[in-house]
C-alpha cells in the first residue's frame, strides 16, 4: 500500500521547499542605498546586523508583532533600522525612510525569490489526487497575498488553505500551528496528513510529534539532513522524487 492511499491532506513549507531566496541580503540593501545616492553598505556587516536585529525583533515581538497588534510595516521598519545601525549606518530619518520603503517594497514582491521548477507541478498533482493542500509557513501576510500568487501558486488552484505565523500568532516549531492546519483541513486525523518541509526542528519533529507523517526535503544537501536520514526518516532531494515516493508500494515513511 502506498502512503498516498492513506492520505487526505498534504501540508507544505514555503521558503526552502517551494521557493528560495536569490542573491544576498546585501544586494537588496545596496540597491536601496544607491537609489537615494548612498554608497553600498558592507555586505558582511549588513548580514550580521540583520541577523541580530531580526532575532531580537522576533523575540520581543514574535510572529511579526501579532500579539502586540503591531502593523507589519512597523515591525519591519524597526528591524531594518536596527540592522543598519548595527552595521554602522545610522542614517537620518528622511534618508532612512526612503531606503526602507525600497527594501520593504522589494521584499514584498517576487524579486528576491525564485521558485523551484517542481513546486507548481507537485501541488497541482497533489490536488488532482483528491488531496487537500495546505501551506504552513513562518511568514507574514505578503507571502499569502502577494509572493506566492506572483509565482502562480494561488489559493484555490494550487493550494486550499494557508497557515501563516504572522496571521495566526503562532509559529513553527510550536505544534499549535499544525493543529490549526488539521482544523483547516476539515478536522482530519494527524495520520491522514503528510507535512513536507526543509527543517528537522521546525517541520519534521513537531509534525511527527502530533502523529502526522513527515518528509524532509533536502534541496541543498545539508549535514543536518544526513543525520535525519540515518534515523530511518525519509529525506528526499526534491518534489519530483517526493511524488514517486508517495506512490511507491510499501514505502518506509519513518513511522514504523
Amino acid at each position: 500500500m502506498s502512503l498516498l492511499s492513506r492520505l487526505r491532506c498534504i501540508t507544505i513549507d514555503v521558503t526552502g521547499t517551494l521557493i528560495a531566496y536569490k542573491g544576498d541580503l546585501g544586494d537588496y540593501y545596496c540597491m536601496a542605498a544607491k537609489s537615494v545616492g548612498l554608497p553600498c553598505p558592507d555586505y558582511k556587516r549588513m548580514h550580521e546586523g540583520f541577523k541580530y536585529a531580526y532575532s531580537d525583533m522576533a523575540k520581543q515581538y514574535p510572529c511579526f508583532g501579532h500579539a502586540a497588534k503591531m502593523p507589519n510595516i512597523v515591525w519591519w521598519r524597526s528591524c531594518v533600522k536596527d540592522s543598519f545601525v548595527r552595521a554602522g549606518y545610522d542614517y537620518d530619518e528622511e534618508t532612512f525612510e526612503k531606503v526602507f520603503r525600497r527594501i520593504y517594497s522589494v521584499f514584498g514582491s517576487a524579486a528576491p525569490y525564485t521558485i523551484f521548477p517542481d513546486s507548481k507541478p507537485f501541488l497541482t498533482w497533489a490536488r488532482q489526487q483528491g488531496l487537500t493542500v495546505g501551506i504552513v509557513s513562518n511568514a507574514e501576510y505578503r507571502y499569502q497575498d502577494v509572493i506566492l500568487p506572483s509565482f502562480g501558486l494561488n489559493q484555490g488552484s494550487e493550494w486550499d488553505f494557508g497557515v501563516f505565523s504572522g496571521l495566526e500568532g503562532v509559529e513553527k516549531p510550536d505544534p499549535k500551528i499544525y493543529q490549526i492546519a488539521l482544523e483547516r483541513a476539515g478536522n482530519i486525523t494527524p495520520g491522514e496528513v503528510l507535512h513536507i518541509g526543509d527543517s528537522i526542528r521546525k517541520d519534521c519533529m513537531p509534525a511527527k510529534a502530533l502523529g502526522m507523517h513527515a518528509l524532509l526535503l533536502d534541496r541543498f544537501k545539508t549535514r543536518e539532513a544526513e543525520s535525519w536520514r540515518q534515523t530511518g526518516a525519509p529525506v528526499l532531494p526534491d518534489l519530483v522524487t517526493a511524488q514517486a515516493w508517495l506512490t511507491a508500494e510499501n514505502i518506509n515513511d519513518g513511522t514504523s
